[in-house]
């Protein structure tokens, strides 16, 4: 297997999880195509409610990578895993966070 490969488990949809301060959810996956190749996208939103510095929330983004393999195999929980490239060049981040924030401003954008 390719080095910069990793194995990634798809997140539930809609399916709220907790957390120390809060919760957060995944909203929306979805395979976008790019010059590199489709990246496998996630939306959502967090939401701190339990936490003693205060309350807040934000929505987000998260990039698990560029699609090397689509739902290859099964996890233990029974949900899809595919393989999957990280996106680590940063001149490709900075590309592809700008055309999430294009579709939506307020989006924070991290890379798996």
């Amino acid at each position: 297997m390719d080095d910069d490969r990793v194995s990634f488990a798809h997140p539930a949809v809609n399916e709220p999880i907790s957390a120390i301060g809060g919760e957060y959810l995944f909203t929306e996956e979805r395979r976008v195509a790019d010059p590199e190749g489709d990246l496998l996208v996630y939306k959502g939103f967090f939401m701190i409610d339990r936490s003693c510095c205060g309350v807040g929330g934000s929505a987000y983004a998260m990039v698990a990578g560029f699609v090397d393999q689509w739902h290859c195999r099964t996890g233990p929980d029974n949900r899809p895993v595919s393989l999957v490239r990280p996106v680590k060049d940063k001149g490709d981040r900075a590309r592809i966070a700008a055309m999430i924030k294009k579709e939506d401003p307020l989006c924070q954008v991290s890379f798996l």
